[in-house]
């Protein structure tokens, strides 16, 4: 089944959650898509400068505002919708995605390999890698910085993502051309939603986001990268199917012939 998937690429102003949300609604209610993937605390904003900064625009899941305006939002627009927040459990924060779509509440993931400063405010996600079935793909979840981490994409491919949405805040530059790899390898579809724009706040260096959101296929084509400063909404077609074929000759099975008990 064909499916129309993308990403919306935008600079969110830090703190303005309601704003944010207002842009991302917006512009998804002109997308006529069935997988939209947005980026890191698309919400919120990345640099934080204290513990209650953090706690303070963290919300819980699934009962907070930004969840829950995206849910409506997948409602209407009959469409899965992954999304990065801050996510408030008790006295913890996450940085997490959620994932939301016709029928509501689908699940969340918390951010596994957390970055830079990131460990100085978030507690390294307790989720694990996670995939969900949504009817025309199986959908899998890693955030930024988890793509540096081979075993990240692969455990998804093992538990069968064909799709992984990946919501990112990037400064670093190498991704965008590692993601390819990171489907070469797994054989599956990859949406990397990144952020542009840039943050300096509280005294600290000028973070710089690279843009450059991309959708890529099982065999590493890159179908299309977005600008490295421009907001872009973009969708394309897929089949999930391409991402079911694990076999790289008649002799081999890129999954089939792992040999686990020799790896570590």
């Amino acid at each position: 089944m064909v499916m129309r998937v993308g990403y919306f690429q935008f600079a969110p102003q830090f703190g303005e959650v309601s704003h944010n949300l207002d842009r991302v609604v917006e512009t998804l209610d002109q997308a006529d898509a069935d997988l939209i993937v947005l980026p890191e605390l698309c919400a919120s904003g990345y640099q934080f400068t204290s513990q209650q900064e953090v706690f303070t625009l963290s919300e819980s899941v699934p009962d907070g505002p930004t969840t829950q305006r995206l849910i409506d939002l997948a409602k209407r627009r009959k469409m899965v919708i992954v999304a990065g927040l801050p996510e408030r459990a008790g006295a913890l924060c996450y940085n997490s995605a959620v994932v939301v779509g016709p029928s509501g509440f689908i699940g969340c993931y918390r951010k596994t390999h957390l970055f830079f400063e990131e460990t100085l405010f978030f507690t390294p996600g307790d989720t694990g890698f996670r995939v969900w079935d949504i009817g025309s793909a199986k959908i899998g979840v890693m955030i930024c910085f988890d793509w540096y981490y081979p075993e990240a994409a692969r455990t998804l491919a093992l538990k069968g993502a064909e799709i992984i949405c990946h919501p990112s805040n990037l400064v670093l530059p190498d991704c965008p051309d590692s993601m390819p790899v990171r489907c070469r390898e797994n054989r599956v579809f990859a949406i990397t939603s990144n952020r542009t724009g840039s943050e300096a706040r509280g005294g600290k260096d000028r973070l710089t986001f690279i843009g450059n959101s991309e959708v890529v296929a099982p065999k590493g084509a890159i179908l299309h990268r977005a600008p490295h400063e421009q907001d872009e909404l973009y969708m394309v077609e897929i089949d999930p199917a391409d991402a079911r074929n694990k076999a790289l000759t008649p002799y081999n099975d890129l999954l089939r012939d792992r040999r686990e008990s020799l790896y570590l």
